[in-house]
């Protein structure tokens, strides 16, 4: 199995970690950036301070990985530093070797049982999750998670994602998508990808993604694809990473790849990072990646009415994916949008480049620092006084919804897709 990445992306061209790492001046443009430095104070707990402690774990002076576990698990991974570094630091990638390393190759069980079945047995998983659903329907998952046996099992993530996650469909989008034939396979303009958040959790995403895609460009296809991969990949399961990756790869021989969850957008457009050292794959994940579209950077304003009917709401923000506005550089886009179709009706988010703390699995595994950058995402969302937030990946969604229902509960979370569909004509 591959334990580490040989070479990583840098301003200076492709790098080794040691020489990606002492890219980093140490000169603090980072530190205002970085939510988890901004609420602890911790110098370690920066951009900065990450990649020194990389930096003393390649040159031996760490002597135990495990030493620096707190430190590099701590990390969001949302690339705020490295947009706020004139270096472009990879920080993120270098934090994901750091890992690695502690990890010394081995993946959890649970994390090896997922990624097995979206890998490999998609349809298995489908079963299981809506087994899990009906559970939580019902009301029984909430006693098993308050009877703290999840807990005692050692898995307190899966007791926290319980009283978290708020979706529990019993019909994914893949059913939908197959069921009624709103996407046809044999056409050859756009693809959509199908993302594990949307198909799981937020169909109505996936559906809303699809109706915009159809309005504004035509018929398109849809492929049941696999898993892009990010959750192997964060989690230290490389192989399995590029499996997904190479098999997306094979089934999308399109011109134009449409997804509509920020974080595995990024990745799909990042998948040349996981073969920069395969001369045979590597040419073949550039040239995929540069067909990759997220949804938000797509919409044109032609064919939108300018009046919200069937929404009512009154004022609206918008918080940045992490992985839309670092990992992609969308950002002008969705902003322009926005103020065209609501005018004074739309109101920016103070600090919305800001992780609000979901980053994937980081708030089941990092809860109390977690909620510390949630509570400040969401009084700034309460000082705009907003009634819809929109925002574009799944784990702010999840995040999202789950804070504003405990601290804002006057304002709700809407992905853009479902958002601009109300205004589509």
């Amino acid at each position: 199995m591959a334990e580490h990445l040989e070479v990583l992306k840098t301003d200076l061209g492709e790098r080794g970690v040691y020489d990606s790492v002492s890219q980093c001046s140490r000169c603090g443009y980072c530190l205002s950036a970085c939510p988890t430095y901004v609420v602890t104070g911790k110098e370690a707990f920066s951009g900065r301070g990450r990649n020194q402690v990389v930096r003393m774990m390649v040159e031996g002076k760490i002597k135990k990985a495990s030493l620096a576990e707190e430190v590099l698990s701590s990390c969001l991974l949302c690339g705020a530093c490295t947009s706020a570094c004139y270096a472009h630091v990879p920080t993120a990638e270098l934090v994901l070797e750091g890992r690695r390393t502690i990890r010394g190759g081995k993946v959890h069980w649970l994390v090896r049982y997922l990624t097995w079945l979206l890998k490999d047995h998609p349809h298995l998983l489908a079963w299981q999750l809506k087994c899990v659903h009906l559970v939580r329907r019902l009301g029984i998952s909430r006693w098993v998670a308050l009877s703290g046996i999840l807990r005692a099992l050692g898995l307190k993530e899966l007791e926290m994602a319980e009283f978290q996650v708020q979706e529990a469909p019993l019909k994914f989008l893949h059913e939908y998508l197959g069921a009624n034939g709103q996407v046809k396979s044999k056409v050859t303009g756009w693809s959509y990808f199908t993302s594990c958040g949307p198909n799981y959790l937020y169909p109505r995403v996936g559906l809303a993604t699809v109706d915009l895609l159809r309005k504004f460009f035509g018929e398109g296809r849809f492929i049941k694809n696999s898993c892009c991969g990010l959750p192997a990949y964060n989690y230290g399961d490389l192989e399995s990473a590029k499996t997904m990756a190479k098999k997306n790869m094979q089934s999308f021989n399109v011109s134009l790849l449409v997804g509509d969850c920020s974080s595995c957008v990024a990745f799909l457009k990042n998948y040349d990072q996981l073969f920069l050292d395969d001369p045979v794959w590597k040419p073949k994940a550039q040239a995929f990646s540069t067909k990759v579209k997220d949804i938000i950077e797509m919409i044109p304003m032609e064919g939108l009415r300018t009046s919200d009917l069937g929404l009512r709401t009154g004022l609206v923000t918008y918080h940045d994916s992490c992985r839309a506005r670092n990992g992609q550089g969308v950002v002008s886009a969705p902003r322009e949008l926005f103020k065209a179709l609501l005018g004074p009706r739309y109101v920016e988010l103070p600090e919305s480049e800001w992780c609000c703390g979901g980053a994937g699995a980081f708030s089941f595994t990092h809860p109390e620092l977690s909620q510390e950058v949630l509570l400040r995402k969401i009084s700034h969302v309460a000082s705009t006084r907003a009634e819809v937030v929109v925002t574009s990946s799944t784990s702010c969604l999840i995040q999202l919804a789950h804070g504003l229902k405990k601290y804002y509960p006057d304002c709700r979370v809407m992905h853009l897709s479902e958002f601009v569909r109300n205004y589509a004509s």
